[in-house]
């Protein structure tokens, strides 16, 4: 499956689009955005999540990832920012799990942080 990069969120996360199917998944993964200088993400947390994401997502039968920048620094530390509101994200890197349950779009699982490095619990959270 692909890995999106420039996904647009919708207004909740029961209008994304996530097919039926007992075992369909769709993964955000909400990152900091880049750096004007360095042009890599702002956040330490996020730079050492990604190769592992990466990873993760390249494989023939991964599932669905999107990644959804929370923007530059001073955006992400505004407490009334729309991931922290809306999204429920308060870390980053966040990787969510949104599956179909009784018909209704639901987060199922989320990964935060370092747990993102744990690579047996990674691919756990996945399968």
């Amino acid at each position: 499956m692909p890995i999106i990069k420039n996904f647009t969120l919708p207004a909740s996360a029961k209008l994304l689009e996530v097919p039926e199917g007992p075992n369909t998944k769709l993964f955000l993964a909400f990152i900091s955005g880049d750096d004007s200088i360095t042009k890599q993400p702002w956040c330490p947390d996020v730079r050492a999540a990604l190769p592992h994401i990466d990873a993760a997502f390249t494989a023939p039968d991964a599932p669905t990832l999107a990644y959804v920048s929370v923007g530059e620094k001073l955006q992400w530390k505004d407490l009334k920012n729309i991931y922290r509101t809306q999204w429920k994200v308060n870390n980053v890197p966040a990787l969510v799990r949104y599956q179909r349950v009784n018909g209704e779009v639901s987060e199922t699982g989320r990964l935060i942080e370092a747990e993102i490095l744990d690579k047996a619990k990674l691919q756990a959270f996945l399968a």
